[in-house]
């Protein structure tokens, strides 16, 4: 199992370079590109198929314990080690990393995004693979920053070399906005442990912050939080992703929305509530009110993008929705109770797969209509996605309909259990104060249906007009791509104990200082 848990966080570098040395001559074929794309499916299914057989092998029975753990001394000096392990709380992430980056890769292979050479393509998806895998699977604070940041410039790079309008103003902010933030983030790190005398994340949960005094735990909370907030991303820090999005090709939405800004909230998770409790507990009612404007100032964008001349980018209005959901995991993690935390870890599950797949769904229309303006896409009597690709528009008004919470597919868990927490959060929060964060957060819900169910009228619904050309509906590759997406959104949401039964043990524990 350890060596499993290497291979699947070390593979994706090895394939990356070897992406970027020529082809063997017995696996060239014809076209040299699609041999380097080949390579990118073949990784990348290497690497999920490595994280299900790691998932089955796991020990179900104690899922708050640590599993599959390699334990090396790497810097003596500053006693930093090259720790993994995984539990109940980082088995689902590592596997939604390796599904998504796979089905990426499968998309990619038929569908290559207009840009530069596909090797390099290949290549830094691949990176960007390792640093999240790692990020989820890593034990050490400082190796922790290190896989956090190895993600940044891939993804600056798949934005401004292969995204669309205004990548390179976009990439920059991406790029800006979250270096900033990690190095406030990088001075909090060291701060708990040259405070406590040890990285070892396991260690420092174990402790439950009794060797840190409140102040340290403040000042550590107030820098590693903005940090982690600013890769949620959590409201007024947001600003750098709805272009990202609006630029990004299509694989790199589904990858930013569905990977990276897990790696925020599982920050939170791991990091902050188990090492620092009392700094959390200062600062939860803050996270908790930024989590509900976010909600609602999330929900607010969506709307003003779905009015009828406004010219909303339908990308940017995914990327807006974003924000919202991500609040909700926020608001879960500021209740500092195992239902919220639950919540929020089950939330951003459900938020990985329903924005991948609808990150997929609008660049397939924007494939065929050449924009993602909803104006122009409804134009006079809508767009009619119904008639024209029926299954292309049915899987679209699925995936808005599970974005907006309903009832027995994977977004309604997550939320629910938030507003749950929020009903009553943990001893010495203020309880009214988080009666009105989940009221306002039960708020967002309603508008969160009113601008999905906007862009379901105005994209799917109207009437079919002729056409210079015909819109081609779902094509093979792209059933291929999106029917695990589909298929586990509904599974979460009818058998939510899968999800639920691997984080509660593992959420115990870390709440209750370590002790199962």
């Amino acid at each position: 199992m350890q060596f499993l848990l290497a291979f699947i966080v070390v593979g994706p570098l090895i394939g990356a370079v070897a992406a970027l040395l020529p082809a063997p001559r017995g696996l060239r074929g014809k076209n040299s590109d699609q041999a380097v794309l080949r390579h990118g499916v073949t990784v990348t299914g290497a690497i999920l198929i490595a994280a299900i057989v790691l998932a089955l092998g796991f020990d179900h029975d104690h899922p708050s314990k640590m599993q599959a753990t390699t334990d090396i001394s790497w810097i003596p000096a500053l006693d930093v080690r090259i720790h993994l392990g995984i539990d109940g709380i980082s088995l689902p992430l590592l596997v939604l990393t390796a599904l998504l980056t796979f089905l990426c890769a499968l998309y990619s292979y038929f569908k290559m995004p207009d840009g530069p050479s596909p090797k390099a393509f290949v290549a830094l998806v691949l990176v960007l693979e390792s640093g999240t895998l790692a990020t989820f699977a890593v034990l050490d604070l400082l190796l922790f920053f290190l896989a956090f940041e190895m993600v940044l410039i891939p993804m600056y790079f798949l934005i401004a070399r292969w995204g669309g309008a205004q990548r390179q103003a976009a990439a920059w902010k991406f790029i800006l906005y979250t270096l900033l933030g990690s190095v406030i983030m990088l001075l909090g790190l060291l701060l708990i442990g040259l405070k406590s005398g040890t990285f070892d994340m396991v260690a420092l949960a174990t402790d439950n912050g009794r060797g840190l005094t409140s102040s340290v735990q403040v000042i550590a909370v107030l820098a590693i939080g903005i940090g982690l907030a600013v890769k949620t991303p959590m409201w007024p820090l947001h600003s750098w992703l709805p272009d990202a999005h609006t630029a990004a090709p299509t694989v790199g939405s589904v990858l930013l929305a569905g990977v990276l800004l897990k790696m925020g909230t599982y920050g939170f998770v791991r990091i902050l509530l188990p090492i620092t409790p009392d700094g959390m507990h200062t600062f939860a009612p803050y996270l908790a009110a930024f989590a509900v404007v976010g909600i609602v100032y999330g929900s607010l964008a969506c709307l003003a993008l779905a009015r009828p001349g406004s010219k909303g980018d339908l990308k940017r209005l995914i990327a807006y929705s974003s924000v919202g959901h991500m609040g909700f995991v926020l608001l879960g993690i500021a209740t500092m109770t195992p239902t919220g935390v639950n919540g929020a870890l089950f939330a951003n599950i459900a938020h990985g797969l329903i924005t991948g797949l609808l990150f997929f769904l609008v660049g397939a229309v924007k494939d065929r209509y050449g924009t993602a303006d909803l104006d122009t896409l409804s134009g006079a009597t809508g767009a009619a996605l119904y008639g024209r690709a029926p299954r292309l528009g049915g899987l679209l008004a699925f995936a808005a309909v599970a974005s907006l919470g309903l009832p027995g597919l994977a977004g309604f868990w997550g939320e629910m259990l938030t507003l749950f927490g929020a009903f009553d959060p943990a001893r010495g929060l203020s309880r009214p104060a988080f009666l009105t964060f989940m009221s306002i957060g039960a708020f967002g819900t309603l508008l969160t249906a009113a601008y999905m169910l906007i862009v379901v009228r105005r994209v799917c619904m109207g009437e079919k007009r002729e056409e210079p050309h015909r819109i081609a509906d779902i094509q093979t590759y792209e059933f291929a791509a999106w029917t695990p997406l589909a298929a586990l959104t509904v599974l979460a949401g009818l058998w939510p104990a899968v999800l639920l039964g691997l984080t509660d043990p593992a959420v115990q524990k870390l709440l209750a200082g370590g002790k199962s």
